[in-house]
């Protein structure tokens, strides 16, 4: 009997002693408290807990990839979207983020719905579409700063689709065409505007240069002369022939 006595004794002392040992990986820390009480921060490698007297939570440090779901959020030009996005987010504090916290990616994972409604609200559709690199930092840090108190880093936020009606689909359709149009017509005005003010300048050299008038009237003539399906009439300035008859060489007939 007495054998059978100190024979259990033995097993229990033996499975408290195995109990009191744990081993914590390179990425995991220990969050140690002595009757309750926050005591230290243990870890990695083996660790020993007195059982009975000290509780141990475990906390992995590595970064952590929360999916923020699908919020419905109203732009601030009243358009209505569906947004969602994704968080990286990583333990930098392991004894706030049990201390501070009841269950910090819960947490962290309501305050990323929160802070994305309340950013994207405050900007219009054409920004959250154009803009989404500063939009993810913007969120990003607003979710870091209030994180901070948790032990909670917010490395990373990313914005994943954002998704429009159908109607409002068509409506941005068709304003990209339309500004199209208006880009084509500048274009158009702006060629013929520069094309005017060539002719112009063309004009007041002629103006300058009679002989160059005379010149241009030659080129023309011989450019039309080729087409004898219509008839042409070309006026002819009165000093031409004067002009002609200065040109003749010496020696020829009247």
């Amino acid at each position: 009997m007495f054998e059978f006595g100190f024979g259990g004794i033995a097993l229990v002392v033996v499975a408290l002693v195995a109990a009191s040992f744990r081993i914590l990986r390179e990425y995991e820390r220990g969050v140690v408290f002595m009757l309750g009480r926050f005591w230290k921060i243990k870890g990695p490698g083996l660790v020993v807990v007195i059982p009975g007297v000290q509780q141990m939570v475990r906390v992995d440090l590595r970064t952590v990839v929360l999916d923020v779901p699908t919020q419905d959020v109203i732009s601030r030009d009243n358009v209505s979207v569906k947004v969602n996005a994704v968080v990286y987010l990583r333990v930098i504090d392991p004894q706030k983020a049990i201390i501070e916290v009841e269950n910090f990616l819960n947490a962290t994972s309501q305050l990323a719905q929160t802070t994305l409604r309340a950013v994207l609200g405050k900007h219009e559709l054409d920004e959250m579409l154009a803009e989404r690199e500063r939009l993810n930092l913007d969120i990003q840090q607003a979710l870091d700063t209030q994180t901070d108190a948790w032990g909670i880093k917010v490395a990373n936020v990313e914005i994943k689709h954002v998704d429009i009606d159908e109607s409002m689909v068509r409506a941005i359709a068709k304003q990209a065409e339309a500004e199209r149009e208006r880009r084509a017509k500048i274009i158009h005005a702006e060629g013929e505007l520069q094309a005017s003010e060539k002719l112009l300048q063309a004009a007041q050299i002629l103006a300058q240069q009679p002989e160059a008038m005379q010149l241009r009237y030659l080129q023309t003539l011989a450019g039309i002369a080729g087409d004898k399906s219509n008839t042409i009439v070309f006026p002819v300035p009165g000093n031409f022939m004067d002009l002609l008859s200065r040109q003749k060489p010496p020696g020829s007939g009247a």
